[in-house]
């Protein structure tokens, strides 16, 4: 791969598959792990909440050290291959090691809560360096769009099958505890395939670092003058918590609203299987109209359709295909806010470089994925503290517990009202980033 030609369909390809690991692996611990520890461990929803939050502040920290190594390995090797594979081969381990827990309660939560942080730790050792590489495989914006595109159909498409498959899995494996052990082992196995494929195409990938890259704290105090990075990056953290929250609350709603656990599969792919078809549709209109005004059109549709999802829930026998109808408009949105912020993300490494003379996409993509960590770790977090204030009583798969109103209200906030409230949040920020991309060099 050169940097200054278009990429062939295989090249595109054999770098987006990636993506389905990545989507893989975001989707099944923030879909299920909540309530595999609150319905199926017995672990307190307070605590389970902090077991999910805490290896992802773990990631915040974490994420920007494999950027600054990522950009000394490509200045001393030329390349970001080695990372890459050390968290390909650690990261399905540790994923199915989350699931295999054989104690319950406290115990459990500590369990989980180690074998998280190894996970999370591996796939920053991927993800990183990863999202580095579309920097590096193209200067022109156009081409690095369509690198998007694709990846972005991957992720949606990793993010289906993760979304779809997992619950499914648990289901027919009967369920419980030994339903999860089974659901670990599959999606270990995709996540080796998917992540090996990409590690070896990044061998062809020659980094351009430029210059002795900087360590990690002169970095970070670089990186602050490029606020129009920050004001995306901003944006994006949001709008990952709000995503995160209609995760963690998508089984509660299935169970609690819906009519049984059986339809988290259905409401997700519902959710996401739109998206698919939306991701190439908003590259067109991206286009035509531009990223920007997209992206914030994008984030509104969001915002209307998750509230309505507050009346669609407590409306009469008709509710299920009102809710799963609402789900399919949020899928349509969804694809915006993955694809568009994600192809103007490197627009800001380049104005960097051109600010700086610096090229430091692992420093900036550190920054982004520890962004993104922390606003998926955010949202199973505080709907885990809704859970707890509402009353959500915690318990086994062989001792099921009936719910309280005000439990069941909680739940429903986080998957409707809540979401709403942060994609409005995001929206200044948004603002703020398309008045900064006016200004020389994007300061």
């Amino acid at each position: 791969m050169t940097a200054g030609r278009g990429l062939s369909r295989r090249e595109l390809a054999g770098y987006a598959v990636g993506s389905i690991g990545t989507g893989i692996h975001s989707t099944v611990p923030g879909l299920l792990l909540l309530y595999f520890m609150t319905d199926a461990l017995g672990v307190p929803a307070g605590l389970a909440g902090l077991v999910v939050a805490l290896p992802k502040a773990w990631d915040a920290l974490f994420n920007p050290l494999v950027g600054a190594a990522s950009d000394r390995e490509a200045l001393r090797t030329g390349r970001r291959t080695r990372i890459l594979l050390a968290g390909t081969l650690a990261l399905p381990v540790a994923f199915a090691a989350m699931f295999l827990s054989p104690l319950t309660g406290s115990g459990a939560a500590a369990w989980v809560a180690g074998t998280f942080v190894l996970a999370s730790s591996a796939f920053a050792l991927f993800q990183v360096p990863y999202v580095a590489l579309p920097a590096e495989m193209s200067d022109q914006p156009r081409v690095r769009t369509r690198i998007m595109v694709w990846r972005i159909v991957c992720l949606t498409v990793g993010i289906l099958v993760a979304g779809g498959l997992a619950p499914a899995v648990v289901s027919l494996a009967g369920g419980g505890r030994g339903g999860y052990a089974v659901m670990a082992g599959v999606v270990a196995a995709l996540l080796l395939v998917t992540l090996l494929i990409p590690t070896l195409g990044a061998r062809r990938v020659p980094a351009r670092p430029g210059a002795e890259p900087l360590g990690l704290r002169a970095a970070l105090r670089t990186a602050r003058g490029n606020r129009a990075f920050f004001a995306l990056l901003g944006a994006f953290v949001v709008q990952a918590a709000a995503v995160a929250i209609m995760l963690a609350a998508a089984p509660y709603v299935a169970t609690y609203w819906l009519g049984g656990y059986g339809l988290t599969s259905v409401l997700f792919v519902c959710l996401v299987a739109p998206s698919a078809v939306a991701v190439p549709l908003w590259g067109r209109a991206a286009a035509r109209w531009g990223r920007l005004r997209c992206l914030a059109a994008a984030t509104g549709l969001f915002a209307l359709a998750s509230a309505a999802l507050w009346p669609a829930a407590h409306a009469g026998g008709g509710r299920v295909g009102l809710v799963l109808a609402l789900c399919a408009l949020l899928g349509v949105a969804y694809a915006a806010l993955q694809v568009l912020p994600l192809s103007l993300l490197p627009d800001t490494v380049h104005a960097d470089a051109a600010r700086t003379g610096r090229l430091q996409s692992g420093a900036f993509t550190g920054l982004w994925t520890a962004g993104e960590t922390a606003g998926l770790a955010a949202g199973p977090g505080l709907f885990s503290l809704a859970l707890a204030a509402a009353g959500f009583v915690s318990s086994t798969t062989d001792h099921p517990v009936a719910q309280s109103d005000a439990a069941r209200a909680g739940v429903l906030l986080g998957f409707s009202l809540v979401p709403a409230a942060l994609m409005l949040l995001s929206l200044p920020a948004l603002r703020a980033y398309g008045r900064r991309r006016q200004l020389p060099h994007w300061s």
